[in-house]
């Protein structure tokens, strides 16, 4: 019987998961099946009894149920619970574990990329559970300081950095580095952002998490102003990576990172 594996989201028909992990599941000569649910949140709770009950061995999650899940599985792992969202969880004869493997797969893009967030300034757009992932794996990696720019700063005490609206951003914001973690840009909504472009001026490097288009139009932006881009694909694949570590008590070559992204961006984005 093959084992069962899924990503559970609102909108996925863009999403690149089920080739990543059936690259990895190949790799790791698993007979298994990666699969996408799309669940209203109104279901979502009848949804993850499903899974039990089908006997799912993993699921990835995304936009908008990364902190909502967190209430529904019966046990988080530390870093699941210093970030306060989860991405992944794990099910062994019902009982349920959340990881986040967004956090690994960050710290290891930043280091693909060659991007040093040591004492610098850093400005994060948005607040959800990618976000909060992004925000912990900087104060991990000693940012001097971390701005979080959101839409309503009420009831987000809980991420303990400074928070600021995107009107005092356009007026104020300025410092090392930009990381884009709202879902504004992705396909099919390309031209819904949420900065105007001359903000991108006051940074040195620009981070878009979003993967689909290759290129968003942040990243056309930074560079009209000569400034470095990078988009989410590396963080994408080496969050898979380590999620499926977590669901089958493996350890996998790195390398095979690149083997994945190199496939996706020869025969998957032609952007």
């Amino acid at each position: 019987m093959n084992e069962i594996y899924g990503l559970l989201g609102k909108k996925l028909g863009y999403s690149f998961s089920p080739i990543i992990h059936n690259i990895i599941l190949k790799e790791l000569n698993i007979n298994g099946l990666y699969c996408l649910f799309e669940v209203e949140e109104d279901k979502l709770n009848l949804a993850f009894e499903g899974f039990k009950i089908l006997k799912i061995k993993g699921i990835n999650v995304t936009i908008p149920y990364k902190i909502k899940t967190m209430e529904l599985v019966d046990e988080l792992s530390l870093e699941a619970k210093n970030i306060g969202s989860i991405n992944t969880i794990k099910f062994m004869e019902g009982y349920s574990i959340g990881y986040n493997t967004d956090y690994f797969g960050f710290i290891s893009s930043l280091s693909k990329y060659n991007i040093d967030v040591k004492n610098k300034i850093v400005y994060v757009l948005g607040t959800g559970g990618a976000s909060r992932a992004v925000i912990q794996a900087l104060k991990d990696l000693n940012s001097k300081k971390i701005i979080a720019v959101t839409r309503n700063k009420k009831n987000k005490k809980d991420l303990d950095v400074e928070l600021i609206d995107y009107y005092e951003l356009s007026k104020k914001g300025k410092g090392d580095i930009l990381i884009n973690c709202t879902p504004l840009g992705m396909n099919p909504d390309l031209d819904i952002l949420p900065i105007e472009r001359d903000i991108i001026a006051n940074f040195s490097i620009v981070y878009d998490l979003i993967y689909n288009p290759k290129e968003t139009i942040l990243m056309k932006w930074a560079k009209q102003f000569n400034i470095p881009s990078y988009n989410g694909m590396a963080m994408l694949v080496y969050q898979a990576i380590k999620a499926q570590e977590v669901w089958n008590g493996t350890n996998l070559d790195i390398k095979l990172a690149d083997k994945i992204i190199e496939i996706l961006n020869k025969d998957v984005l032609k952007m």
